[in-house]
């Protein structure tokens, strides 16, 4: 049995303020667990968490490392190819990771078309997503709420918007 839900992900560059983004989706109404973020490996906050080190003896380093890798981890989930996952929603974890055609882990197309995204789309977006950048995904329950997500993000600066229908197992809603 499959349970259909729609989406809606913004494209954005490095220089846009995400936890604004975040916060503005969440007065709208939408929860941090409805909210999947891949960020590209050279995006700041990436860096952030690829070089955080708890064995760093600059406490304010590692104050700022912390607050962000915290910040990442309370969102449904973020993906950061090749180097790592955070993921919080027991949907994106159904999708992303025990759903058995997941080959998802760590960002990268397999994860975009894990999340519902067709094969050709998820490779330009890996592409583009590799080069800079953050995708922003909004997992929509209802359909009504997709055209306000798509406003939302295209208000926040995306450079591109769209909306996705999925399937997702009946198993794997939160």
């Amino acid at each position: 049995m499959t349970i259909n839900r729609t989406a809606a992900y913004g494209l954005y560059g490095d220089d846009v303020a995400l936890p604004e983004i975040v916060s503005i989706l969440n007065d709208a109404g939408f929860g941090n667990e409805d909210i999947c973020m891949m960020l590209s490996p050279t995006h700041p906050m990436a860096t952030m968490v690829r070089d955080a080190n708890i064995l760093n003896t600059e406490r304010e380093s590692v104050q700022v490392s912390a607050g962000v890798i915290g910040w990442l981890s309370g969102l449904g989930a973020v993906l950061i190819p090749t180097i790592g996952f955070f993921i919080r929603s027991q949907a994106f974890f159904h999708a992303l990771v025990v759903a058995k055609h997941a080959p998802a882990l760590c960002g990268g197309s397999g994860s975009l078309v894990a999340l519902g995204f067709h094969e050709d789309e998820a490779e330009r977006l890996e592409d583009q997503l590799y080069k800079d950048g953050a995708l922003m995904y909004v997992s929509c329950p209802e359909s009504a709420q997709m055209n306000w997500a798509i406003e939302l993000l295209h208000r926040t600066g995306a450079r591109e918007t769209a909306i996705l229908e999925r399937q997702l197992a009946a198993g794997a809603v939160a």
